[in-house]
């Protein structure tokens, strides 16, 4: 399931990397986004399991799903990524 997680967000960084250009708000928003899923994944890998204290991962799948919704009229060959990051994010109870 990380592999899947680190997958997606490379796929999230490469279209960014190659499409139009994003607003300031945006940025900020998956920066945020993409620290907090780095850091439950270097948690995990240090405990085995997301432990209660540290990072918050409470509400990080429903925050991509916003972002995707945000997303979706700029950036629609983006939204499908976003939306697929959502939903390996609740799988994993994130």
């Amino acid at each position: 399931m990380d592999n899947n997680l680190k997958a997606s967000l490379r796929e999230v960084h490469a279209a960014l990397a190659s499409g139009a250009p994003v607003d300031e708000e945006l940025q900020d928003l998956l920066r945020q986004l993409d620290g907090d899923i780095e850091r439950v994944l270097e948690q995990r890998a240090d405990d085995g399991a997301v432990s209660e204290e540290g990072t918050t991962t409470y509400g990080l799948a429903e925050r991509t799903q916003e972002i995707s919704a945000k997303f979706a009229a700029k950036h629609p060959a983006l939204e499908p990524t976003l939306r697929e990051l959502a939903r390996i994010l609740g799988n994993m109870g994130i």
